[in-house]
This record gives C-alpha cells, sequence and structure tokens, in this order.
C-alpha cells in the first residue's frame, strides 16, 4: 500500500515537471512592427510596404495591390513551431483581396501559407462561403491543384462568418505537420490540415495575393 501511494506520488511529481518543463521551453514574442519597419528588417517581395497610423494611434503594416501575389518577409524572425497570431484587414471585392500569412519560407517561392478571401466570408453561395480560409504550399502545392484534387480539403468557410471588410484575428498552430487556422478567438478551428512541404523551419512573411492589398498588425509568436 505504502509503494503503490510512493509511486503514484513520484508520477504525480514528474508530471509537474514535464509540465514545468515544457511550459519553460515556450517563448512568446510580440515583434514591434513600426521598429521592424523602421530599421529595415521587413523585405518585401512584389510589393511596396508602408506604415499606416490608425485613430487609435496603433501602426499597421499596409502592402499595395499589384499584379502577382507579395510578400513582406520579417527577416530577423524565424518559426519552427508553435503558434502565430495577428490581425489581417482585406476588402469586399471579389477576386481582388486574398490576404494571409507565409511559414516555413526558404525564399519567395517556396513556403507555406494560410490565407483568408474577405469577399467569400458572407457569400449567399454555398460554394463561395466554402472557400473563405485556404492553406497552400508552394511551389508544388498552389490552390487549383488542391481545389481540384482534393476538393473542399484545404479550405473551407469560417463560423459564424466574419464581416468581409473589419479586422479579423488568425491564431494559427503548427504541431508536428499539422496546422490549425482559429478566427476571432473561436474555440472551434475554421481549417484543420497536414502540412504537404517537408519544410520544418524558416521565415515568417505577411502574404498577399494577386491584385490584393491588406493590412496587419498585432503579430504574436509563441515558439516551442
Amino acid at each position: 500500500m505504502e509503494k503503490a501511494l510512493f509511486m503514484k506520488k513520484i508520477f504525480v511529481l514528474a508530471v509537474l515537471v514535464h509540465a514545468g518543463l515544457v511550459s519553460y521551453a515556450q517563448k512568446t514574442i510580440e515583434p514591434d512592427l513600426s521598429e521592424l519597419f523602421k530599421s529595415g528588417k521587413i523585405k518585401t517581395f512584389n510589393r511596396t510596404a508602408s506604415l499606416l497610423a490608425l485613430a487609435d494611434g496603433k501602426r499597421v503594416v499596409h502592402l499595395d495591390e499589384k499584379e502577382d501575389l507579395g510578400i513582406a518577409w520579417l527577416t530577423d524572425l524565424q518559426f519552427s513551431e508553435g503558434t502565430v497570431e495577428f490581425d489581417v484587414k482585406g476588402r469586399n471585392v471579389p477576386q481582388k483581396s486574398f490576404v494571409g500569412i507565409a511559414f516555413h519560407g526558404t525564399n519567395n517561392s517556396t513556403y507555406d501559407a494560410i490565407y483568408f478571401r474577405p469577399f467569400n466570408f458572407k457569400s449567399p453561395e454555398t460554394e463561395r462561403k466554402n472557400h473563405s480560409v485556404q492553406y497552400i504550399s508552394l511551389p508544388a502545392n498552389d490552390w487549383p491543384k488542391l481545389r481540384k484534387e482534393h476538393p473542399d480539403q484545404y479550405e473551407k468557410p469560417i463560423n459564424p462568418a466574419p464581416e468581409p471588410e473589419e479586422w479579423i484575428h488568425a491564431r494559427i498552430t503548427v504541431q508536428n505537420h499539422e496546422v490549425k487556422v482559429f478566427v476571432n478567438n473561436n474555440s472551434e478551428p475554421s481549417l484543420v490540415v497536414k502540412q504537404l512541404s517537408n519544410q520544418q523551419t524558416g521565415q515568417i512573411g505577411f502574404w498577399v495575393g494577386a491584385g490584393s492589398e491588406g493590412d496587419f498588425r498585432n503579430l504574436k509568436i509563441t515558439t516551442h
């Protein structure tokens, strides 16, 4: 009896120690986007980035509209596993608003990304609404291939649907090659997929699709 109680105490202690180590190993950073911008640590590809001031005094990174996709890489930040949170704002213009984030980037054409189509958020057409949030893995797995070969697997609706022209909060978790996307603090993910790439680490960048502009703020990264 005493031996069993002793072993139980040892097990509980081991669990607590492990939990403490896991907690200790986590690191959360909230980079100052204004400072990154001013110090030249935001490098753009096929876009011009600018720093805008909102009415509440908060600063946001704005990417302008151009043909083809564009990225603003945060050159000092590397990400492997953990959570990436940010606020993003697009617009309610069909086929002209694709906004999100790239991660595990090795160059301008090799990365994974999660992005949103705000113009589909509240569409009366079910098919369009089902294409509200998208995962891609470039260069091998862009959205046309994924939609054709795996319909409705790598893109999903968002419930409840956000307002198309308002800020949305995105929380993306990456762990054991699984990606989950949570929107506006919903407890249930809007999208859950297995990564299609072999990249396990790389750069993070704000991402916009062809013909799109976007605003980004409140970046927070928790690494494991």
